[in-house]
């Protein structure tokens, strides 16, 4: 059996102690799972889904909280504090995740967030983790169809709009012209696959690719209004944060596919929303 540091594994617990419990780590020998991480009425033989990392004296320990980012991941993580070695950031574990000045794009303060990959040193065997995230995207072409549904960090801004990490694999762009809500480096979210260019390159749209046809959205806001009593508190007046968090589209397409309800004379709009025609 092998253990995979800086991630989730299931060992069996092997022994008791008054200090917690060890678990099987096969050629690493037993693992700590200190007391205050064991689980209620837990026995020898139990299989448990533990975190390992390593503890202030390097050796190797588990957890059952779940740690901001694991190996082979991309996150947003706060500055704690610094030395003469470099930054540690805090991941929600007892020791920060430590990051070499060799692997900083720029000096790191204290405080402030940064986004970061989290790898396994195979010099030291540490977690540490990079600023430098370019050299963790993966070089492959992606192979999303137009219109997937990703996961997307939010990386850097740019003159052109939003870099972004897809799926902890591939770097995406989100366009200024294309973006109608607020957005900053950390946030996480959903979003949709525009294309993919021959390069590789993978835009993307925080809407749903179709949505941006009036016809294709005004069905969904028929539905929607009649789905919700023949009424919503929404128009054309709404912020267009509001409007994005129910549809998912910008108050442009949402006011292009009221307009287009409107003369079909299939709702009426009043100040404080929408009503069906016939409601």
């Amino acid at each position: 059996m092998s253990i995979e540091l800086g991630k989730f594994n299931q060992l069996e617990v092997v022994k008791e102690v008054d200090f917690g419990v060890y678990l099987d780590g096969g050629e690493e020998g037993e693992i700590l799972l200190p007391t205050r991480y064991v689980p209620e009425d837990c026995k020898i033989g139990d299989i448990l889904n533990v975190f390992l990392y390593l503890d202030m004296d390097e050796r190797l320990i588990a957890t059952t909280l779940t740690p901001l980012v694991q190996v082979g991941q991309f996150a947003c993580l706060e500055v704690s504090w610094v030395n003469q070695y470099g930054a540690f950031l805090n991941w929600g574990l007892m020791k920060d995740l430590f990051v070499p000045f060799r692997e900083q794009k720029m000096k790191m303060q204290v405080g402030r967030k940064y986004v970061v990959h989290a790898h396994v040193d195979e010099e030291s065997y540490r977690i540490v983790a990079s600023a430098k995230v370019e050299r963790y995207l993966s070089k492959e072409k992606p192979e999303y169809a137009s219109g997937a549904e990703v996961n997307i960090l939010i990386w850097q801004k740019t003159d052109l709009g939003f870099k972004a990490i897809i799926d902890d694999m591939y770097s995406g762009l989100l366009y200024e012209n294309e973006i109608f809500c607020p957005l900053e480096t950390g946030m996480e979210m959903k979003a949709f696959v525009k294309q993919v260019r021959e390069d590789g390159k993978v835009d993307l749209v925080l809407q749903k690719p179709g949505f941006e046809k009036i016809d294709d959205f005004s069905k969904t806001l028929l539905e929607y209004i009649k789905e919700h009593g023949g009424r919503i508190n929404l128009n054309d007046k709404s912020p267009a944060e509001d409007i994005y968090g129910t549809f998912g589209v910008s108050k442009k397409t949402f006011k292009k596919g009221v307009g287009d309800l409107y003369k079909k004379r299939l709702i009426t709009l009043h100040e404080d929303g929408i009503v069906l025609a016939d409601s």
